[in-house]
C-alpha cells in the first residue's frame, strides 16, 4: 500500500488492502458494518518477524487500531532481536474468527470484532486495541459467583496456576510485560476480578 510505514526490515504497517478486507469481512470484521464501532480506515495491517518455539524465524501478521500500529512494530521488533519465542502470529480469521480455537492453538492475535466472553459488551479486541500473546500458556481465568474457576482456553488449566514454573509464562519480569507497559499498555494479569495473563491493551 502507498501509505506503508516501515520501521525495520520485516516490520511494517499499512492501510488494509482490498484483499485483506475480503479476508476478514464476515469473519473478524462485520459483514454489515453499518452499525460497527470501528471501520476499515481505523485499522492497520501489521507485518512482523518473530522466532517460534523451534527458534525458527517466521513472518507474522496482525490487524490493529491505527493508533497502536507504531507501538506494535517497535515492541515486536524488540521481542524479535531478543529471540523472544512466540509460537505463531496469524490473523484470527484463520480460525474463522473463533477466539477459543485461536487460543487453543496458542495463536497470538489482535483485532477481532467480538464481545467479551459471557457479556454483551464489545471487547477491546473489537477496536484493535488489545493483543493476546502466547494465550495457551497464559490463559484467561474468571471466577463465577458459584465459587468455581473458569479457565480459557480449554486444556490450559495447568497454566492458570502461576506459582508453577513453565516456559512462555508472562510475568512482571517478562520482556513482553516490560515492553508493552513501557508503551502505555496495561496487562490483564494485573486485573482484580479476573486474570487475563495473555492480554495487553491500550486505552486511547
Amino acid at each position: 500500500m502507498a501509505d506503508r510505514i516501515t520501521y525495520q526490515n520485516g516490520f511494517y504497517y499499512e492501510s488494509l488492502s482490498e484483499s485483506i478486507k475480503n479476508r476478514i469481512t464476515g469473519i473478524s470484521y462485520p459483514a454489515d458494518d453499518s452499525t460497527a464501532q470501528i471501520h476499515y480506515d481505523d485499522l492497520r495491517y501489521v507485518s512482523v518477524l518473530y522466532y517460534n518455539f523451534n527458534d525458527k524465524e517466521k513472518v507474522g501478521e496482525l490487524i490493529c487500531n491505527k493508533e497502536i500500529a507504531q507501538d506494535l512494530v517497535e515492541i515486536f521488533y524488540e521481542l524479535y532481536v531478543n529471540h523472544y519465542q512466540i509460537e505463531k502470529i496469524h490473523l484470527v480469521d484463520e480460525y474463522n474468527g473463533d477466539d477459543e480455537l485461536s487460543m487453543k492453538d496458542n495463536n497470538t492475535s489482535c483485532f477481532n470484532y467480538r464481545t467479551i466472553e459471557g457479556k454483551d459488551k464489545l471487547s477491546n479486541h473489537s477496536y484493535g486495541l488489545a493483543i493476546d500473546l502466547n494465550p495457551f500458556f497464559n490463559p484467561y481465568v474468571t471466577y463465577p459467583a458459584d465459587g468455581s474457576i473458569h479457565v480459557a482456553p480449554e486444556g490450559s488449566e495447568y497454566y492458570a496456576d502461576r506459582s508453577k514454573e513453565f516456559a512462555y509464562k508472562i510475568t512482571r519480569d517478562d520482556l513482553a510485560y516490560t515492553l508493552f507497559t513501557e508503551h502505555g499498555f496495561t496487562w490483564g494479569g494485573n486485573w482484580n476480578s479476573s486474570k487475563d495473563y495473555q492480554h495487553f491493551e491500550k486505552k486511547l
